[in-house]
């Protein structure tokens, strides 16, 4: 059985994130996350090395490329369970994304640190409910496969904080505002008003999330003296981001802090549907 998070690195929220993101165990990560809640010392300058086999997790579900993650309809129960599970999946990387940048990049502001954990806290919120949910419908989380997207971006930027911001939570993480409506419709019209329910609170923090994302990735920008769109443009680019398709949820957007340039620009660079 693991220990929610490691005693020894009990007084210090970056070592902690470090410890909680070694964590396999999907509930022992959750707690750990919910216990650094409280944490007040930050060491904003140490430079920590990463703990072997990171990021922790449970030996399900398996990892499989993402054309290999079967579709199913939603008009069924096990499509709806599928749905639900592929959610589960995401909010367990993003609770793995949040604790990375907490420990992975010190010098930042306190408050950057601060940020990162109330994120990771809701993600693991979040999480907690989807499984929870799972239960209720008779499955867990790891009865189907996977992919590994997220995690991938964020191995791709491991020395880059400026483009880990522009292209985790401004990009791929955005794309669930966009997601979220048309998932929630689609889980409502089948009579699942209780998954509904948690995808309203879900959309409802990841607004929240993405304009963590957006304030420091700009901040960043103003420090470095580069213009926040055409940077985002080259960093898309060079790390080969995934090409975003519409429709957006410009609504969201706004309010996670995309301006109207991002907003024409995201519209620009995006995959235009098939008439």
């Amino acid at each position: 059985m693991e220990k929610a998070y490691t005693t020894k690195n009990q007084g210090e929220l970056r070592r902690q994130a470090l410890d909680a993101l070694a964590l396999q165990d999907a509930e022992a990560k959750c707690a750990a996350v919910w216990s650094m809640h409280a944490t007040v010392n930050i060491d904003i300058d140490v430079c920590l090395s990463p703990l072997p086999d990171l990021p922790g997790r449970p030996p399900r579900p398996e990892l499989v490329a993402p054309t290999m993650v079967p579709r199913r309809a939603m008009s069924t129960v096990e499509g709806r369970v599928a749905m639900l599970h592929a959610l589960a999946h995401i909010e367990f990387n993003a609770i793995n994304l949040a604790l990375d940048i907490i420990w992975r990049f010190p010098g930042m502001p306190e408050a950057f640190y601060q940020d990162w954990c109330t994120v990771a806290f809701e993600e693991a919120t979040h999480f907690d409910m989807l499984s929870r949910r799972l239960q209720v419908l008779g499955y867990a989380y790891g009865d189907f496969s996977a992919h590994n997207g997220l995690w991938e971006m964020a191995e791709k930027t491991q020395s880059d904080l400026l483009a880990r911001l522009a292209l985790v939570p401004r990009t791929l993480e955005a794309r669930g505002l966009d997601a979220s409506p048309q998932i929630r419709h689609r889980l409502a019209l089948a009579g699942d008003e209780e998954s509904a329910a948690i995808l309203d609170i879900i959309l409802r923090d990841e607004v929240g999330h993405v304009a963590i994302g957006n304030h420091w990735y700009k901040r960043l920008c103003a420090q470095q003296q580069c213009d926040a769109v055409s940077t985002y443009e080259v960093l898309a680019k060079q790390y080969e981001a995934p090409r975003l398709r519409g429709p957006f949820n410009l609504d969201a957007r706004r309010a996670a802090g995309f301006d109207e340039v991002e907003l024409e620009a995201l519209q620009r660079m995006a995959v235009q549907p098939v008439l």
